[in-house]
């Protein structure tokens, strides 16, 4: 993990060699206002407080340019913006084309996303066509700067000794993270516990998809809560409806496969376990995650202020020309430069292997 990170988009695309033009293009189609993200010793458990329990708390091409005083972000489109949840898709699906990482990269371009984690599908259930592991990082091999790429294994096929192998030939070849971690199973089934036994060994994060079907778990999230607190050395970020629904105390069984809707009127167990627990973040990527920031305002503002150290900026983008609303959460919430920088990239680049 780097410990003196760009603070600038402009500083940022220098030290990855990306080039400023194209960057550039983007940067008018987003939106986006910052501390550093949370120590492993500076974890704070303190209870929410107000009546719904909320506490408010240069020049084109150049690789080369240096860091000085006048590079400090002025606005959050200065920050970089690096995106934590993206695919490529090998073949046709669901009536969308495929997705290449040329056509990922274009993307990232227009909308100004500097860098990307691409996460793979090697479990057959996660998506109506697999994106295998060693497939994703042959794809993302032409963009080292600009894409990440994470790497899976399904236990159901492998023994221990075949599972670390995989995961070393996977790191080897670049592989910085573990997910999508999407599994007809609940979150805490055994046979998920030599995967997290592996991942606190090579130390990768883990990123993981929840919800009625998949790494399921009950209403208030036991389950998980049981995963945090036996692997305090795997970082854990959480995605979909099984965990954005529990932005609200009022939920039920249904809304752990849906998008509730409806004002927030007392925090829940997200709320709950990313002030408990160091090891979990909230990826906001999905309608689910922009539903859960957007249904209620005035929470989402709180919720941010109060929790931007660990949450991570994402778009879980799928196919050509899928509409991604999240570019708006810049405008729409008004946070200080230092806290948007955790969500839009420190809080990614810390996590990464």
């Amino acid at each position: 993990m780097d410990s003196t990170l760009p603070t600038t988009r402009r500083q940022y695309l220098a030290i990855t060699g990306v080039g400023l033009s194209a960057a550039a293009a983007g940067c008018a189609s987003t939106g986006s206002d910052g501390a550093t993200p949370k120590s492993k010793s500076s974890v704070t458990t303190d209870e929410p407080s107000d009546d719904r329990g909320i506490t408010e708390t240069g020049t084109e091409g150049d690789e080369n340019e240096t860091a000085t005083d006048e590079d400090e972000p002025e606005t959050v489109d200065d920050l970089p913006l690096f995106d934590a949840h993206t695919h490529v898709i090998p073949t046709e699906a669901r009536g969308r084309d495929p997705l290449f990482a040329e056509q990922l990269v274009e993307w990232m371009d227009t909308n100004g996303v500097d860098r990307a984690v691409v996460l793979a599908f090697d479990a057959p259930e996660a998506y109506p066509v697999r994106a295998p592991s060693e497939w994703v990082l042959d794809e993302v091999d032409s963009y080292p700067d600009r894409l990440v790429p994470f790497c899976t294994v399904d236990p159901r096929d492998v023994d221990e000794t075949d599972a670390a192998d995989r995961l070393e030939h996977y790191i080897g070849r670049g592989a910085r993270g573990f997910g999508e971690l999407k599994m007809e199973m609940d979150i805490d089934d055994d046979r998920l516990e030599l995967l997290y036994e592996l991942c606190a060994t090579y130390e990768l994060p883990i990123l993981f998809h929840t919800d009625r079907q998949m790494l399921r778990d009950e209403v208030g999230l036991p389950r998980l809560e049981n995963v945090l607190a036996s692997y305090p050395e795997v970082d854990f970020v959480a995605h979909a409806h099984g965990w954005w629904s529990h932005m609200s105390a009022d939920v039920e069984a249904l809304d752990l496969g849906r998008i509730p809707e409806g004002p927030i009127e007392a925090p829940g167990r997200v709320w709950e376990l990313l002030a408990e627990y160091d090891n979990i973040y909230g990826d906001i990527s999905t309608l689910g995650g922009w539903n859960a920031l957007t249904r209620d305002e005035a929470y989402g503002q709180t919720f941010l202020e109060r929790h931007h150290d660990q949450l991570v900026f994402g778009t879980d983008y799928l196919f050509p020309g899928h509409q991604i609303p999240h570019f708006a959460l810049f405008e729409q919430f008004d946070l200080e430069l230092d806290a948007w920088a955790n969500i839009r990239h420190r809080n990614i680049e810390t996590l990464l292997r």
